[in-house]
């Protein structure tokens, strides 16, 4: 295990990222790698997937990223009905079978709202039956499923794993937010000054992040000993 008071990480959280509705994850990537210092970035695995379906309208990132863009699911205006939800579902457990095990799920805006709903779908047995059980989360500008159908599978019982949340304080969703953490236990959040965005790491949210990646990379490390 090496020399005597030294460390030895076996392996990094392994993290499937899931990106914004109409981007795509290469431009996640690009926002990620552009906003949070290597010190955060390299102790991460992150891989990034692309939403199953095709952009069905305008993007409101074009003319800032390139195309091509994607969307996970399809909704109402008042974000209550879901269209391809399942089958959204099935394309990242799939995923996730061919290219696993993953520890945790990294989310920004609809792929935040996934992330942070997943947990709950699984342990009641809707989802991701055939994949490891989600361990961390980190979500950016995230926020509940509307959709009635869902609430109740989702968040009938606390998010149990370890969750970092990003609130913004200019963020359309930050209430919706707030109203996400209530089901979270013992949630980690890094509040920064900005809107609906990855948000630069100021000093005391890059100590919490380090902090958090410490905290998993721990969990990690016992659990591969263990095995």
């Amino acid at each position: 295990m090496g020399s005597e008071g030294e460390t030895v990480t076996l392996r990094k959280p392994r993290f499937l990222c899931l990106h914004g509705f109409r981007t795509s994850g290469e431009i996640l990537k690009t926002q990620v790698t552009m906003k949070w210092p290597e010190s955060v970035t390299q102790k991460l695995d992150l891989v990034y997937l692309d939403a199953p379906f095709p952009c069905q309208g305008k993007s409101e990132v074009e003319g800032i990223f390139d195309p091509p863009y994607y969307e996970w699911f399809q909704f109402n205006k008042e974000f209550t009905e879901y269209t391809n939800f399942d089958e959204c579902l099935a394309y990242i457990e799939d995923y996730m079978i061919k290219n696993g095990p993953f520890d945790g799920l990294l989310g920004f805006s609809q792929g935040a709202i996934l992330s942070a709903g997943l947990p709950g779908l699984q342990a009641q047995g809707v989802t991701f039956t055939k994949v490891p059980k989600i361990k961390f989360l980190i979500i950016v500008g995230g926020a509940k499923f509307r959709a009635a159908s869902l609430i109740d599978k989702a968040y009938s019982t606390p998010i149990q794993c370890p969750s970092l949340h990003f609130l913004g304080e200019t963020d359309f969703l930050k209430e919706y937010g707030k109203e996400l953490l209530e089901n979270c236990v013992d949630p980690v959040v890094i509040h920064h000054p900005k809107g609906h965005t990855i948000p630069r790491l100021d000093e005391k949210g890059l100590q919490i992040m380090e902090s958090f990646i410490e905290r998993i990379q721990k969990m990690v490390d016992e659990k591969e000993i263990k095995e």
